[in-house]
């Protein structure tokens, strides 16, 4: 067995019954629940805030690992950490302060991260390397789920596997966006220790099997 972890992205699950959709994703064997959040201004699409994360916080024992692509993240990432999640990652060019809202994360006793979009390379993220548990590489430009994989963050995902090696720190490299049950052992085998996988995971006929099969 692979050491990649899967994280159903909940933007694929079921809104009318959120519980059952997380409790679902622990039962189907997964590492992580991916959360993503999102604004209407940092992205074209408005998701869930604080409340679905504190909702959904007693339907699972596996971490919450929340996303925000929202403007100035740092107003908020110590309520998304109260209301329940483990993981909180942003872009930081949304960011006034990323250091801050990182430091912030960490005095909570939460992990933190940054995202990088597709078309964003390693210099955003350079800076905070000594603190960052997770760095996570966009496979799509975030907004909606179902996106097909944008082939160039190959690249990135090799060049972030290989400064995270350098680093000698234990930090996650998470790819979001684009994942399935076919190309999951390329992204492996490039470094990749974090699948997100949405509509991978919830269109599936078998949602236990496919997480089975892209964990590897």
């Amino acid at each position: 067995m692979s050491n990649c972890r899967i994280a159903p992205s909940i933007l694929s699950g079921n809104f009318a019954a959120m519980g059952e959709t997380v409790a679902n994703v622990e039962k189907w064997g997964a590492d992580l629940v991916h959360c993503d959040v999102m604004d209407g201004v940092f992205v074209p699409n408005i998701t869930f805030g604080m409340p679905m994360i504190k909702a959904i916080r007693p339907h699972t024992t596996l971490p919450l690992d929340v996303h925000l692509m929202i403007v100035e993240p740092e107003k908020y990432v110590e309520r998304f950490c109260d209301s329940g999640a483990d993981i909180v990652t942003f872009h930081p060019e949304a960011s006034k302060d990323p250091r801050a809202a990182l430091l912030a994360i960490k005095a909570k006793g939460k992990k933190c991260g940054l995202v990088v979009n597709p078309d964003k390379g390693f210099d955003l993220v350079e800076p905070y390397m000594d603190l960052v548990d997770m760095i996570v590489l966009m496979g799509v430009f975030p907004g909606f789920g179902g996106q097909s994989y944008i082939e160039s963050v190959s690249d990135n995902i090799v060049l972030f596997a290989r400064k995270i090696a350098e680093s000698g720190r234990a930090i996650a490299l998470e790819l979001d966006g684009g994942v399935t049950e076919t190309n999951a052992a390329r992204f492996r085998s490039l470094g990749v220790t974090v699948l997100v996988a949405g509509s991978a995971t919830f269109k599936a006929a078998d949602p236990e099997q496919a997480i089975k099969v892209m964990r590897g």
